[in-house]
């Protein structure tokens, strides 16, 4: 099933995330943004905040984490789904060169709660790049309904659904460095004169802004083996969401 690619595609923690994955340890470039586009806020289920990847508590595993649907209220939360039009993908360089060597693929059918996924991957990407995005032919490996855990403990193990959001940042500074981003009306509209802030908030004073949303996520739990090539254990890692 060929989709066309999207205008919006967001590779998360900089340009990519990447991670040392099979040594037990994690090395991580560090970003993340919600709405920061005129065009993912007219279309949020396009909006891809985050993409993490972490060491599974299971020795031999990596856990893949793509987070999309920025401020989710609570009560949007039980019905929200993912668009059935739109190709998720973790893509995965294991040889350094700054191209996908591997992909999973994740799409969902139906609407709201009862949405189902479906895993395909890791796989050799049908089409490289962020064009012409194509839905492997490979068997799914999971499949199954929104927020339930899915998969096998030994294989692939999957998950989506709505989750808290956690998003800690200097808001002020943000605005003071992007002054068109603050809202004219609304709460965040009231924070201090960003022209007049003298710097960033003391360590240990984060607030987390977006307390009480969610985001819709997508995580992927699967061995390490199965991304690496060659007994290296470095990968870059990072995500996208298209047509």
């Amino acid at each position: 099933m060929p989709l066309k690619s999207s205008p919006r595609k967001r590779l998360a923690a900089g340009l990519a995330l990447a991670a040392v994955a099979g040594l037990g340890g994690l090395g991580v470039a560090l970003a993340s943004d919600h709405q920061d586009s005129p065009n993912v806020e007219l279309n949020p289920l396009q909006d891809l905040t985050d993409v993490y990847a972490f060491p599974s508590p299971t020795a031999g595993r990596i856990v893949l984490v793509m987070n999309t649907r920025a401020f989710l209220t609570p009560g949007a939360s039980a019905t929200a789904g993912f668009d059935r039009n739109q190709l998720y993908q973790f893509k995965i360089d294991n040889n350094g060169d700054a191209r996908e060597d591997k992909v999973v693929q994740v799409t969902f059918d139906g609407t709201g709660a009862s949405q189902t996924m479906t895993v395909r991957g890791p796989v050799a990407p049908p089409v490289q790049g962020a064009m012409a995005n194509t839905i492997s032919t490979a068997n799914p490996v999971v499949t199954g309904t929104i927020n339930t855990s899915l998969g096998s403990a030994t294989g692939v193990q999957a998950f989506a659904g709505a989750r808290d959001d956690s998003f800690f940042i200097d808001l002020e500074q943000f605005f003071r460095i992007v002054p068109d981003r603050k809202p004219v009306t609304g709460a965040l509209s009231q924070l201090p004169n960003t022209a007049s802030a003298s710097g960033f908030r003391p360590v240990g004073q984060a607030v987390n802004y977006v307390a009480g949303f969610n985001v819709l996520t997508i995580v992927v739990e699967l061995p390490v083996a199965d991304l690496t090539a060659g007994g290296t254990p470095k990968l870059g890692i990072w995500g996208s969401i298209s047509r």
